[in-house]
């Protein structure tokens, strides 16, 4: 069994800066794919970036390439997700999910929502 407990999120203003961490138990993290996701009030849930566990591999949504780093510490068990130049509509709660692979470079697509476990959850609302 995996616990997720999301942190970092907040009350920012637009073109801020925000990193949220993930800590995941367990002993094999680095096994995990690791992907960040996040729901807007009535909105669907969405893929937003999505790391292997060897950390070699990312992926990320168009509305947050270049603007998003995801990065993992293997010997934390913790996936990060640095955003920058945030705007209102980054506002979202941010969840983090994780997915036992059989090689640490697998990197799971956007459409891939068969996650092993779920993080609560963390809210970053953005103000303009």
């Amino acid at each position: 069994q995996v616990q997720l407990v999301e942190s970092g999120g907040g009350l920012v203003q637009a073109g801020d800066s925000l990193r949220l961490s993930c800590a995941a138990s367990g002993r094999t993290f680095s096994m995990y794919s690791m992907t960040w996701f996040r729901q807007a009030p009535g909105k669907e849930r969405e893929f937003v970036a999505t790391i292997s566990g060897s950390a070699g591999n990312t992926l990320y949504a168009d509305s947050v390439k270049d603007r998003f780093a995801i990065s993992r510490d293997n010997a934390k068990n913790t996936v990060y997700l640095g955003m920058n130049s945030l705007k209102p509509e980054d506002t979202a709660v941010y969840y983090c999910a994780a997915k036992r692979t059989s090689k640490s470079v697998t990197i799971l697509p956007p459409e891939f929502k068969a996650y092993d476990y779920w993080g609560q959850g963390t809210q970053v609302t953005v103000s303009s």
